[in-house]
């Protein structure tokens, strides 16, 4: 039976709300960032990791127009930068390399002049705004205390406080629990997840590989200024799987018969694991089962990202 054109459902695929072309950046006889083509999805949660030098600030401030690219090319919402930035901006929300307010103003009385500079809030509705932002990163109550007394952590939630103001279709952080508490930690976690749940775009610097993991949807890892991986963490991650994880109670017993049939198996923490050089998985599962021992799960085992980013630049240097 022919399907008419009308009844074919589209597929459509959102533009990528941040895009790098070629992007490089040279600082006298440093390259910061050496031709880089990376795509930021459209909803997504995406980590960009790399040791400290690696470019990830730089590449940030190029895409957000802070910093002019020596070459390529950069589009952010959609817009080029830095040639048309303006008109994405307003729906941008960021904390690049720390806060910066005035020190003698409290945190609310810093908030209100972001505020004001916002093109989309109006003048009534900037004290709502700024108790809401306020309550959002845990600053209610140290909100009209001076931000020259404000410990590192509290200048972080400030900067954060500042990004959300009104709501955005990006939020960019750059290290954005660096001096938080574990306290702290988990209100950015908690924001991020909210952003992500409301269909924002964030884009996250960081170090934390944990946090990364736990939050991210997406990661993009640079390595001397190069990126050397880009991709939805979950895929990332199952691509770098290595052998079958079994968890019994008798781990020595399952070690013996595996090692037996000629398995490569090796203990880890209480569980066994068995390498993919050997027998496929129903085999190992009724070797074990027919050898008299409990198998209370079997599964593929997956990497962890501290694992995934240590193999990834270590091989890029």
């Amino acid at each position: 039976m022919a399907v008419a054109p009308s009844d074919v459902p589209e597929v459509t695929t959102a533009p990528p709300a941040a895009r790098a072309r070629g992007l490089r950046k040279v600082f006298g006889r440093t390259v910061a960032v050496d031709g880089i083509d990376l795509d930021v999805p459209a909803g997504s949660v995406l980590g960009m990791l790399g040791p400290n030098g690696s470019g990830k600030t730089t590449l940030i401030r190029m895409l957000l127009g802070l910093t002019r690219p020596t070459a390529g090319t950069a589009e952010l919402l959609g817009s080029p930068v830095p040639e048309a930035v303006a008109y994405a901006l307003p729906d941008v929300g960021a904390l690049v390399e720390g806060p910066g307010f005035h020190p003698f103003l409290s945190g609310r009385e810093n908030l209100r002049r972001a505020a004001a500079a916002e093109p989309r809030l109006a003048g009534r509705a900037i004290p709502g705004a700024v108790d809401a932002a306020l309550g959002r990163v845990g600053l209610a109550d140290a909100a009209d205390r001076r931000y020259r007394g404000y410990s590192l952590g509290m200048k972080q939630r400030l900067g954060l406080a500042a990004a959300l103001l009104v709501p955005r279709r990006l939020v960019v952080l750059d290290e954005p629990t660096n001096g938080l508490d574990p306290a702290g930690t988990r209100d950015v976690r908690r924001v991020i997840a909210e952003l992500h749940a409301g269909g924002a775009t964030v884009l996250v610097s960081s170090h934390l590989l944990a946090e990364v993991e736990a939050t991210c949807t997406h990661v993009a890892v640079l390595q001397a200024g190069s990126l050397v991986a880009a991709g939805e963490l979950r895929t990332l991650l199952e691509a770098d799987t290595g052998g079958l994880v079994i968890s019994t109670p008798d781990v020595d017993e399952a070690l013996r018969a595996l090692r037996g049939a000629g398995a490569t198996a090796f203990r880890e923490g209480d569980a066994v694991v068995v390498a993919d050089d050997g027998p496929p998985a129903p085999e190992i599962i009724a070797l074990l089962v027919r050898a008299g021992v409990a198998v209370h799960e079997a599964r593929r085992r997956r990497a962890r990202l501290e694992e995934l980013f240590a193999r990834l630049t270590e091989e890029a240097r």
